[in-house]
């Protein structure tokens, strides 16, 4: 079963209230999605450390309901 866009980012929002997110879904087949998050929450962090953020507020629905996410991460300037 494929994950809605509003899906993911209400997920990635429960976990960053502070978060700027914008997913886009890249084949049109709600399983391939590319995500851009901005949340203080990844201040200090890697890029790596970030991307295990967000996998972990997907709480195990990457590989399953969601096959692919292209992430990019920052935190506000």
């Amino acid at each position: 079963m494929a994950m809605q866009a509003k899906d993911i980012e209400t997920l990635i929002k429960e976990a960053f209230p502070d978060a700027v997110v914008q997913i886009t879904d890249l084949a049109g087949d709600g399983d391939h999605y590319a995500a851009t998050v901005v949340s203080s929450a990844f201040k200090g962090k890697t890029r790596v450390q970030q991307h295990q953020l967000v996998y972990g507020a997907l709480k195990g629905r990457m590989g399953g309901e969601l096959h692919a996410l292209a992430l990019t991460t920052s935190a506000p300037a």
